[in-house]
């Protein structure tokens, strides 16, 4: 029989190792040039990629598949690691995961249950407890990895909502479920976090109306007399706080919201702190910088992401949480998997802490990159790209022909050229011109009712020169319209 599987067998050692080969020599020989994309518009795309079926009656082998791939596939992928490219919180992708993410595939650990990972699952644990220590939690607390921030924020609230429901409602939600006083419940964040707090309402059954979106201040952090303001108004309309979240990092601006203060307006309340720090969890890492998200150890829990500013594999995110028993919201024992009598002694399953039974060895994508480059080599790689932002921000600051929405306080600049007539068209087509023209990908969003571009600064290989060539660029073009 043909090779399927990697195992013992020597055929079938030869067989992984060449197709490994052959697939890696391919994606290296894919990177041509310092393009970020080739420029095929969706329709291009969608005639090249058209098969009459995707599942012949005949297998057509790998040979002949895999130059479909290279033909098709491969030069039309976005290059992540190219420094023209920078629109959104997704970035390159840091060589030792590259190969982390070859051995978890190969392997194919679940965690779910230690017999599905055993190794695997004592590395996640040491991980989690590392990170629990790095920003600044003590023993009792604890943690786990999660598919991305979506995840990491739903299960975060979800067991503020259970704490809460159980501390000071003295209602067992998980046993009996939602009720009409759960339908008063108010978690109050910044008007331009993350969608997943909204998507996380819908999911509990609490609705977009728990969700209080509180205004931000001229530098879009939350405004704290705001939010103080809508407490009391729906004290006094017979609602019930019981979270707030913070963002670390917004997903556009990159602005921190004021956690000191967060975090006492959340006790004054008998509410729980979450914090979002999906986007800003990686200054943690950077000696110059890290003060900014030193007061992450104010809040009930955290949210970690590694696979935007620790530039990391697409997915690997964790969700950690001061109190470790709050983690007894997602409990639930089922005799095929987390058997009593196998924790009584020493197995750890993971199920017990996670929304998700099968999951990835993620965990050694951070274990692996956080030992190779070491606190020095991660505080260059986080400062490089939080100087350049520093850097386009003055220069953009100064230029008439450019409007900056916001001083960056991690890495995004938000801006847009403004010496056009019709500003908002010209920024647009200026965005769609460098993706298809020039293979450049920028980001574009919204400020105060106008079109902006964004430059999300996560590669440090990008230069101040790089930053001037792209910003004349984009002059030249505004210019034209």
């Amino acid at each position: 029989m043909e090779s399927i599987f990697l195992t013992h067998n020597d055929s079938d050692k030869i067989e992984y190792k060449k197709i490994i080969e052959q697939t890696t020599n391919a994606i290296a020989d894919s990177f041509t040039d310092e393009k970020a994309y080739a420029g095929p518009t969706p329709q291009e795309l969608q005639a090249m990629v058209k098969q009459e079926s995707i599942l012949p009656e005949q297998g057509l082998g790998w040979e002949k598949v895999f130059e479909s791939i290279k033909e098709k596939v491969l030069p039309n992928l976005l290059r992540t690691p190219s420094t023209d490219y920078m629109p959104h919180l997704h970035g390159p992708s840091l060589v030792e995961n590259i190969a982390a993410e070859l051995i978890i595939s190969s392997f194919n650990q679940s965690m779910d249950s230690w017999d599905q990972s055993p190794v695997a699952t004592e590395i996640e644990v040491d991980v989690i407890n590392h990170l629990c220590k790095l920003y600044g939690y003590d023993d009792n607390s604890d943690g786990v990895f999660t598919s991305g921030g979506s995840q990491s924020n739903q299960t975060a609230i979800i067991l503020a909502r259970d704490w809460f429901c159980n501390t000071h409602l003295h209602y067992d939600i998980k046993k009996y479920g939602v009720n009409e006083t759960c339908r008063k419940l108010r978690m109050y964040t910044s008007e331009i976090s993350h969608f997943s707090m909204e998507k996380s309402a819908h999911i509990l059954g609490l609705g977009y109306q728990s969700v209080v979106k509180v205004p931000v201040d001229s530098k879009k952090k939350m405004n704290i007399e705001a939010l103080k303001n809508l407490i009391k108004e729906d004290i006094k309309n017979g609602n019930i706080p019981f979270l707030i979240v913070a963002t670390v990092g917004t997903t556009d601006f990159g602005s921190i919201d004021p956690l000191d203060e967060l975090s006492k307006i959340a006790i004054e309340n008998n509410m729980w702190l979450h914090a979002d720090a999906a986007y800003g969890s990686g200054v943690i890492l950077s000696d110059k910088y890290n003060n900014r998200v030193k007061d992450l150890k104010l809040c009930n829990s955290i949210t970690v992401d590694f696979h935007k500013m620790f530039l990391m594999t697409i997915s690997c995110s964790a969700v950690l949480i001061k109190n470790k028993s709050d983690f007894n919201a997602l409990t639930i024992h089922a005799d095929y998997l987390n058997r009593t009598e196998d924790e009584e002694d020493g197995y750890t399953n993971l199920v017990d802490k996670s929304l998700q039974t099968t999951r990835r060895f993620d965990a050694l994508k951070v274990w692996t990159s956080f030992q190779v480059r070491g606190k020095d080599g991660w505080s260059k790689l986080i400062n490089t790209s939080m100087d350049n932002a520093l850097y386009l921000y003055e220069n953009l600051v100064h230029d008439h022909d450019f409007e900056v929405a916001a001083k960056p306080e991690i890495s995004s600049v938000v801006f847009r050229f403004t010496n056009s007539q019709n500003a908002d068209e010209t920024n647009k087509q200026i965005r769609r011109t460098l993706l298809h023209k020039y293979g450049i990908v920028v980001g574009q969003t919204v400020n105060n009712g106008f079109v902006f571009l964004k430059f999300t600064l996560l590669n440090p290989l990008i230069t101040k020169e790089k930053l001037d060539s792209l910003i004349s660029l984009i002059r030249e073009l505004g210019l034209k319209k």
